[in-house]
């Protein structure tokens, strides 16, 4: 099996949607924003999300491939191969986000040429891509909507054109039911651990307090 598709059924990366596909200067291409920097997002009315500028710095695209509606068992319609210049799928980042270029071969592969068409007359112009976290950060934990910052993404697994941005712009309209959950958990760990900490260090106050009543009383 495939370790991409591997991991993909493993559940182990993350899918963000938006909208923001477009063809490009050529005949043949497709150019987009799979994802925007620094852009507040409501994951599933638990948490907001945003992806730092620099999450990409070290980001592996050594191999990413691009469909439709994350159809990794169809032949790609594209793809990046250590995301050199002569690659299908070029991926870049710029001050807006991580930027996508991708070349179809819209005279050999009748799915390409649909795909040209679909988005040339505007039915399709959602993007999505498959990803895994390597580091994050949570802040506002004690509000009702915390924020989560992803401060870097360790792997790009694929791209692929959707048919339903439910969210304009920048915001994330699916993931699975699954991945959501792994999310809350996530959230609701680091809010134990926020109430732990506040705990210790309440006890630890009371103890020193404890403690200096005792030497008070002692030397009276």
């Amino acid at each position: 099996m495939d370790k991409t598709i591997e991991i993909i059924k493993n559940k182990k990366c993350e899918v963000r949607q938006l909208a923001e596909l477009r063809t490009g200067e050529k005949q043949n291409q497709l150019f987009g924003y799979p994802s925007i920097f620094n852009s507040k997002a409501n994951i599933g009315d638990l948490f907001y999300e945003i992806i730092d500028s620099e999450a990409f710095r070290s980001t592996d695209f050594d191999d990413v491939a691009f469909y439709f509606n994350h159809d990794i068992n169809a032949v790609p319609m594209a793809r990046s191969r250590r995301n050199t210049p002569n690659s299908t799928l070029r991926l870049s980042t710029d001050s807006k986000g991580l930027m996508m270029e991708a070349d179809l071969d819209i005279e050999n592969n009748l799915d390409a040429r649909k795909m040209m068409s679909a988005v040339n007359r505007g039915d399709v112009s959602g993007m999505s891509f498959m990803f895994r976290v390597d580091k994050d950060e949570w802040i506002d934990l004690e509000s009702e909507m915390p924020t989560r910052i992803i401060k870097s993404i360790s792997k790009v697994y694929e791209i692929s054109a959707v048919n339903y941005p439910a969210y304009e712009n920048t915001e994330i309209y699916a993931r699975s039911l699954e991945m959501l959950d792994n999310n809350k958990r996530a959230l609701d760990n680091e809010k134990r651990a926020i109430k732990k900490s506040k705990l210790l260090k309440q006890i630890k106050k009371e103890n020193l307090e404890n403690e200096l009543k005792r030497c008070i009383k002692t030397h009276e």
